[in-house]
């Protein structure tokens, strides 16, 4: 992480085999924070690290540089890398897009292609998410040093890190997990805990460079947590909100015993191996009292895009609706019809039944009975239960595009049981008094995801 300087004479990589910071610096012409320092000099000495920590900080950049030193310091045929991550996304996109870039910088032996690193015919490095987990995977890899890196450790179960365990059995190997700190419950959390047997280097965004003025060569700033960033995330999440504490604090939150959605869940519905196919549908809240009217809009089950802003009147938000119809081809929308909503639906109707649009709108009354009433009461209810908290739980819905303030709405819902166990939603306007907005953001999604009845016409042939 560094600007470009001048290459010295070719390096013999054996010379750095207790000296990771030097190969980074010679190497790469590269340059390591303090913290990235401390990580890299435990993987030397430390058979199992561990390293919770904020949002950009250079973790992933270090994990691809300590892969090619691994391989480079280490005798060809004698060393392997082993890495994996939730998804295969997150593998190939994350991590490995920055090893090719390490290994090309470097001008390192062998070649490389997306997820793969050989010398010669000889395989020494391999990028893999495992089918459903399955530890076998990692099987028949015999090396006499084997580095395992575990990138987004908390979405990564404890098999995976048996599997790891085995690996890297004898004292030359070395395991790393690096991961943001998203999941109280998972098995991550669990050995970033004082007693595990891990080396635990914790890194809170606020002890990084921009916050602390450690001396950095120019440029190097613009790649890390930014002031800017954590004081946006400060003023309008709030310093004790979950998302704060993961993503610059670098610390696991606790679990509301009340809330719908848990923030580990949201994690795990980006970056996933869900495609954009299907039908394209928007959902539409129509904001009322100086609240924002927000659209989003689903391709089967990837979140697309967003179309916000004041909307004075009904037709202000007609306008906005149609804008969001041409732009993504939607054949349906559903919108909120309570309150000014009822006459952005009014309106949609007539143009799509004279023809005019081709786009359904479905009007939906969340305040209406649940049409499964021995479990929820109102039909807010309803979809928060069944699309928010379930195509989280099971991962169902791809969120890569969606940003922390939704995610900050989405958790922040909470819920109780009445005397006949049924589900019952907050109201929006303790929601609202809760995180000082309106989850106007958070709704809108919702509607993208209800398969809401339809009306349209079938033609029988």
């Amino acid at each position: 992480m560094a600007v470009e300087a001048e290459r010295g004479p070719e390096l013999d990589g054996t010379s750095y085999v207790k000296d990771p910071v030097g190969w980074v610096g010679d190497k790469l012409q590269e340059h390591l924070w303090s913290k990235q320092r401390e990580i890299a000099e435990a993987v030397v000495i430390e058979r199992r690290v561990v390293v919770p920590s904020g949002h950009d900080v250079g973790k992933s950049f270090l994990a691809a540089r300590l892969s090619m030193w691994w391989i480079d310091s280490h005798p060809p045929g004698t060393a392997f890398v082993v890495t994996t991550a939730p998804t295969w996304k997150q593998v190939r996109v994350v991590l490995w897009r920055e090893i090719n870039k390490a290994h090309a910088k470097g001008k390192l032996r062998g070649r490389m292609n997306q997820t793969e690193y050989w010398l010669d015919r000889e395989l020494v490095a391999f990028g893999q998410k495992p089918a459903d987990y399955d530890p076998t995977a990692f099987q028949g890899i015999h090396a006499l040093y084997v580095l395992v890196i575990i990138d987004e450790g908390a979405g990564v179960p404890e098999l995976i890190y048996q599997a790891a365990a085995s690996l890297a059995a004898n004292d030359n190997s070395r395991i790393l997990a690096i991961g943001n700190p998203t999941d109280p419950t998972s098995y991550f959390s669990r050995i970033c805990k004082p007693g595990s047997g891990w080396k635990v280097i914790r890194i809170n965004g606020l002890d990084s460079p921009n916050f602390t003025n450690e001396e950095i060569p120019d440029g190097l700033g613009d790649y890390l947590l930014s002031r800017t960033y954590e004081r946006e995330l400060r003023e309008e999440e709030g310093e004790e909100s979950v998302i704060y504490q993961v993503r610059i604090l670098g610390q696991f939150p606790e679990n509301a015993s009340d809330g719908l959605v848990l923030y580990s869940w949201l994690v795990g519905c980006q970056h996933t191996d869900l495609k954009p196919i299907g039908s394209v549908e928007l959902g539409m809240d129509v904001g009322a009292g100086g609240d924002e009217t927000h659209l989003r809009e689903r391709r089967g089950p990837v979140a697309g895009r967003v179309w916000k802003g004041k909307t004075p009147n009904w037709s202000d938000a007609v306008a906005m609706a149609l804008q969001a119809i041409q732009e993504s081809g939607a054949t349906r929308i559903k919108i909120d019809m309570i309150g000014i909503g009822w006459g952005v639906y009014g309106r949609l109707k007539e143009m799509y039944d004279a023809g005019e649009i081709a786009c359904e709108p479905v009007g939906v009354n969340v305040g209406a009975a649940s049409n499964d009433p021995s479990k929820f009461i109102k039909l807010r209810s309803q979809l928060w239960w069944d699309i928010a908290r379930e195509l989280s739980r099971t991962r169902g819905w791809d969120l890569t595009n969606v940003d922390e303030h939704v995610f900050g709405q989405l958790i922040a819902q909470k819920y109780h049981r009445d005397s006949s166990n049924r589900v019952l939603a907050e109201p929006k306007d303790q929601t609202r008094k809760a995180i000082g907005r309106s989850p106007d953001d958070a709704d809108a999604l919702i509607l993208a995801y209800y398969d809401a009845p339809s009306k349209r016409k079938v033609k029988f042939y």
